[in-house]
């Protein structure tokens, strides 16, 4: 069975890409001063990842965190360290997807995520965010076989996308004004959809 992928170039809107990070960098006095002086108390930074947000979070062949966004996150820990004049900052690392980055941020399970997040006005009201290091748009991914060209070509498909992404909403917003007959769902990582693709469970 053929496992060729082709990106189908439907744009809905632009999406920042960003660095949440809870009272790091961006938010108010009140949060910088609580997680900043947990983290000096504890001499430990939670960074949450993602487990296959390609180039961004993932886990390499040999099961390391790495990434684009990583590489951003080892620099602001480098900071932390630097400014609180601590000698030794441990980094514990806490997996997270699409649906618990933002809860795990807003309660102080992690402190700083590192990923491929949209930094967009809903999430602004619960974690602040970095300045934007990633501009992207959304696409979609479908066997070659399908000849899906544009969006009206899924017309009575099923469409997927990670949970608690903004896909979600964009994909919704579309079935419901133009096509009421396309079927959407959800994953809880990339990783996932891309396997039902492979065994034709969906595309």
């Amino acid at each position: 069975m053929s496992t060729d992928f082709t990106g189908v170039s439907m744009r809905l809107k632009a999406m920042i890409m960003t660095i949440a990070a809870i009272g790091l960098l961006a938010g108010t006095a009140v949060a910088q001063e609580g997680t900043l002086k947990k983290i000096k108390d504890t001499g430990t930074i939670t960074i949450g990842h993602r487990e296959s947000s390609v180039p961004f979070s993932y886990y390499d062949d040999k099961q390391q965190v790495v990434g684009y966004a990583m590489d951003l996150c080892n620099k602001i820990v480098d900071a932390v360290k630097k400014d609180l004049k601590l000698a030794k900052l441990d980094v514990k690392l806490q997996p997270v997807t699409s649906a618990t980055r933002i809860p795990l941020i807003a309660n102080g399970t992690v402190d700083l995520e590192c990923g491929s997040t949209t930094n967009n006005l809903d999430r602004q009201k619960q974690v602040s965010f970095t300045i934007t290091h990633f501009v992207t748009a959304n696409r979609f991914v479908s066997k070659k076989s399908a000849k899906l060209q544009k969006l009206e070509d899924l017309k009575g498909k099923t469409v997927v996308s990670t949970s608690g992404t903004t896909n979600i909403k964009q994909i919704t917003c579309f079935r419901d004004g133009r096509h009421p007959a396309l079927q959407s769902g959800r994953f809880i990582e990339r990783a996932e959809g891309l396997r039902n693709i492979r065994r034709r469970v969906i595309g």
